[in-house]
């Protein structure tokens, strides 16, 4: 009888690309997979060619949330037949472990961020101290354990003595049949496009800042796509600084289609703040998302972006966040034409190598560890 396993994220499923490549990945491993998350008014519709699971809930955020996912998760988790459960982050971990444990089943982790120390944590205090007691209660406990690069690894694996794996979110490969046009997608066509992508636009990331250094920038558009709490502010920003023709906001799309707005960009950004410990230690999928889009990276220089960028000469660095400074960061680099152009070409090297084909070896280890 072919084994299932049962993939548990508390997102809607529709843009999470590293869930999917891990749903990918245990196919390839011969399991039969059920990916099972959360449903929202605004949810994408889903092509898979594995199993979904999208709940309606009660509650959309808090406390209440928590509690009621992980408590349907957990009856989900001990009424299906099941042989393998694997847990995304700290926010299902309570459901997963309780259940693998109680029905002897194996588990396990991909924490995708240093999560008690995210921004959304870190100043709610009381909030985070229940995350770290949870942290500190089931961690110790687990014995397959992935994150998603070797910075938080090391914090993790010298909090708590375990061996943590790396797998970074690296797309598979993949280009569209056919290139669209900017035309084809509204978009202009004689001016340099800024893209700033992803579903974590968030407060704190650099955003406010590139809206506001579009006031210097003339021939460039900021191309904003995705979802994040700062997007009612960018929008505010955008309205109040008259530059609704400067910077245009799509909202979260497939990823298919996403891939065609990056790569009719020149030039991703990824220029997260060193705010708190997460973002300190993060390394931001769109900075190999605009890889595979063929497309340099400007970029704040955080630890994990540095080694990636410096390694395979793909892109540049603001030194601060002012927004006079990043203007003048990116009208050097389209007035630089010569340098602009080896940069771009040396992301077919890193897209070559930093492909999911590669980085899924170690999850694939895992898994058949994890068999055994």
């Amino acid at each position: 009888m072919q084994k299932t396993a049962i993939v548990c994220v508390t997102n809607d499923l529709s843009t999470d690309q590293r869930v999917h490549k891990t749903c990918l990945t245990l196919e390839k491993c011969g399991y039969w997979v059920i990916e099972y998350g959360r449903l929202l008014p605004e949810s994408l519709p889903l092509e898979r060619p594995y199993f979904t699971l999208r709940k309606k809930l009660l509650f959309k955020k808090g406390p209440q949330f928590y509690a009621e996912f992980n408590i349907r998760l957990f009856f989900y988790l001990m009424t299906k037949q099941l042989d393998l459960i694997f847990a995304n982050d700290l926010d299902t971990l309570p459901a997963a472990y309780l259940a693998a444990k109680l029905r002897n089943k194996k588990l396990i982790y991909d924490t995708h961020e240093y999560f008690t120390e995210t921004p959304e944590l870190v100043n709610r205090k009381l909030t985070q101290f229940i995350w770290k007691k949870i942290e500190d209660y089931l961690f110790p406990k687990l014995s397959d354990i992935l994150t998603v690069n070797a910075s938080i690894a090391k914090l993790y694996g010298d909090k708590y003595n375990k061996t943590v794996r790396v797998s970074r979110n690296i797309p598979l490969t993949f280009a569209p049949k056919r290139l669209k046009t900017r035309k084809e997608l509204d978009l202009p066509e004689s001016k340099h496009i800024l893209i700033l992508q992803g579903t974590g636009i968030n407060i704190e990331r650099g955003a406010e800042e590139t809206v506001l250094a579009m006031q210097y920038l003339e021939n460039v558009v900021l191309l904003v796509v995705g979802s994040g709490d700062v997007f009612p502010v960018l929008q505010k920003m955008v309205c109040k600084q008259n530059l609704q023709d400067k910077v245009i906001f799509k909202q979260k799309m497939p990823f298919a289609e996403l891939r065609q707005y990056t790569m009719n960009s020149d030039l991703g950004l990824a220029i997260d703040k060193d705010t708190n410990l997460n973002y300190h230690f993060s390394l931001p999928n769109k900075l190999f998302d605009y890889i595979h889009s063929g497309i340099p990276t400007l970029s704040s220089g955080l630890v994990e972006l540095k080694q990636i960028i410096d390694k395979y000469d793909i892109g540049y660095y603001i030194q601060n966040h002012d927004p006079k400074h990043i203007a003048e960061v990116i009208k050097r680099i389209f007035e630089d034409e010569i340098r602009y152009k080896q940069v771009k070409e040396n992301t077919a090297k890193a897209k070559k190598e930093l492909c999911w084909e590669n980085e899924e070896k170690v999850l694939m280890e895992i898994i058949k560890k994890s068999d055994l």
